[in-house]
């Protein structure tokens, strides 16, 4: 079934925030990373506007859905969506990275605030979640799994480890959705340490597998009511994006990985996304 008009709207309207919330908070704490999560804005919207059970009403429901957001420095992002969806308070955003909020430089696991893992050290999210995914199938529960990850993060051997896991026990309620911007902190993945084709790689290690536009939300959508589809084995959403996506001077620029906008800058952002 093809998104809504309505449902369409509700997310683009939610991936627009999302930046606009990730230039405001990285600015305000002078450090962290706006690239990556603006680039993750459209498949990350599609994702917690129309498909994860996550919100206020089954927050501590141990039978929810499950989030883990695996390349942890990007999430800002996933604050901005936290609190789009009514989990996080709007005024504890400006808290991002300052001393003694939550709302850390990498996702600190707390249940009441939506966070299902500690993240920041990369190659691990995909472990837990194949371990969520296992534990959740054996207490008959019908929770899905969605992990975000990278593909700078695919670089570590740990992510093919879990891979063999998933598809070892048809985790068929696992779906990993990776960032395939070719940006990593030292430059061009392609050039630090090519992963080549992620596609190929996940089916040969027994998953189901594809290719999709990451700024395309429709093409979203239906890649991930495909992998609900799926059961008998899990599934790997390769969402190819550019990093920095809706600011110009940050579009495609691997030095945007990890540097805050000046007051300027930051000016000039919130412009062009209309939010100024």
């Amino acid at each position: 079934m093809s998104l809504t008009k309505e449902a369409k709207a509700r997310i683009e309207s939610a991936a627009h925030q999302t930046r606009v919330d990730v230039i405001r908070m990285v600015n305000a704490a002078a450090c962290g990373h706006p690239g990556g999560p603006l680039g993750m804005a459209d498949f990350m919207s599609t994702l917690f506007m129309q498909h994860l059970r996550l919100d206020t009403d089954n927050l501590l429901d141990p039978k929810r859905d499950r989030f883990i957001l695996s390349n942890g420095h990007t999430c800002a992002g996933l604050y901005s969506l936290l609190s789009q969806k009514g989990v996080i308070p709007r005024d504890m955003l400006m808290s991002f990275r300052k001393l003694g909020s939550p709302l850390q430089g990498h996702p600190h696991r707390n249940p009441e605030l939506g966070i299902d893992m500690s993240t920041g050290s990369l190659g691990n999210g995909l472990s837990v979640g194949a371990g969520m995914a296992l534990a959740a199938r054996m207490n008959g529960w019908d929770t899905r799994v969605y992990v975000a990850s990278s593909d700078g993060e695919s670089q570590e051997g740990q992510v093919w480890e879990a891979a063999t896991s998933a598809a070892h026990y048809s985790l068929a309620n696992l779906t990993v959705m990776v960032d395939f911007n070719n940006v990593q902190i030292d430059g061009e993945m392609r050039k630090v340490m090519n992963v080549r084709d992620l596609r190929e790689k996940y089916e040969s290690f027994g998953w189901h597998a594809v290719d999709v536009d990451g700024h395309d939300v429709e093409a979203v959508d239906r890649a991930l009511c495909e992998a609900k589809e799926v059961e008998d084995r899990p599934s790997a959403l390769i969402c190819h994006t550019l990093i920095g996506k809706g600011v110009s001077f940050m579009e495609g620029q691997p030095g945007w990985h990890g540097v805050a906008p000046n007051d300027e800058q930051a000016a000039q952002a919130l412009a062009e996304l209309g939010a100024a």
